[in-house]
This record gives structure tokens, sequence and C-alpha cells, in this order.
């Protein structure tokens, strides 16, 4: 069998880890066998182990790959605005959209993976990729808070980065309800008052 190039096992090795953040934040950790995250890739079950050590390392590279691609889309949405305010806004408002509810796989892995990795113990490496993940989005919000004060600043964005994951959280738990869309209204709401611009 011929050798696979180290441009092409670095293709098999990123489209492993994309599919595995997305199937991680549908199906949760135990939900997807090495063989499912394999096969969404495109690839066979016995490829696993030239590119991982273990499912355990593999959460953790899925869960810090989709904490970079939240950070992107952030950034991104912030890019029209012209200031703080504008910029808080556009991520909220595409944070906290029915879509979002819907879109598990490509949607933000803290409400899409808190309960799975509240349930890993305390040393596996996707703890620390999720602390990680977190603070750098809560560095985005503190950024935007126009408080002179450091401590203020990550205050307010623990606060925001709290209840736009809890709202997500229970709006995908309580999806098809009424209840569902009336929390993200309220958080929006919030979260963003009447500054909306």
């Amino acid at each position: 069998m011929p050798r696979v190039s180290k441009e092409q096992t670095d293709l098999n090795r990123t489209a492993i880890e994309q599919a595995s953040s997305k199937l991680f934040r549908e199906k949760g950790f135990n939900g997807v066998s090495v063989a499912d995250l394999m096969a969404a890739a495109g690839l066979t079950h016995g490829g696993f182990y030239g590119h991982f050590a273990s499912k355990d390392e593999l959460a953790a590279v899925a869960c810090a790959t989709a904490f970079s691609e939240a950070s992107a889309r952030w950034e991104e949405r912030m890019k029209p605005t012209t200031n703080e305010q504008q910029a808080l806004y556009a991520i909220i408002d595409g944070y906290l959209s029915s879509q979002k509810v819907r879109d598990v796989g490509s949607g933000c892995p803290g409400a899409a993976l808190t309960t799975d990795v509240a349930r890993e113990p305390l040393d596996k490496p996707v703890r620390a990729a999720y602390v990680a993940g977190t603070e750098e989005l809560i560095e985005i919000l503190a950024s935007l808070c126009t408080s002179p004060d450091a401590a203020v600043r990550r205050k307010t964005a623990l606060a925001q980065w709290s209840m736009l994951v809890g709202a997500m959280a229970v709006a995908r738990a309580t999806e098809g309800y009424p209840i569902s869309n009336e929390l993200l209204a309220v958080a929006r709401e919030q979260l963003i008052g009447n500054t909306a611009p």
C-alpha cells in the first residue's frame, strides 16, 4: 500500500478534528464512537490511532477547535461594527438565535459541551481545552465593556457569558415549546436592554 503524504496526513487530521468537533457538540462524548468519528471524516476506523493516542485526546482537540471556530465567528460578527456597543449586540444577537438552538453541531461549544465536560474527571484534557476556550470568549466580551476598571470588565463578561450559555442550553432543552423562544428573547433583552443599535 502506498505511503500517505505529509500533506494528505495533515488533511486527514483536520477532517477528523472538524468532524469530531461537530459530532461531539451534536451527540456528546459518549454518544459517538471512534468509528462514527472516522466515518464522518470519510476515513477508516483503523487510521484513528495514527493521528490521536486516544478518544480523550481527540475530545480535547475537538473542543479547542470548536472554541476557535466560535471565536472566529464572533470576530467576523464584530468586523462591520463601529463601537463596542454594536459589537456586543452583534455577538448577542447572533448567539441567541433560534437557528443556533437547532444547529447544535456548528454552535457554541460553551452551551453544547458544558454538561459533557462537567461529567469528565478533572484530569481529562478536555477540561483544560474547555476552560481555555471559555476564557478566550470571556476576554472578547470583556474587551467590549467600556468600564476603565478591569475587575468590572471581567465581572460583566462573566455574567454575560453565563447568561448566553445558560439561555442557549435551556432553550435547546425546551426546543419546540414556547418557553424556548421566550428564554432567548428575555436573555437578549437582559443582555442588551435598550442599547440595541
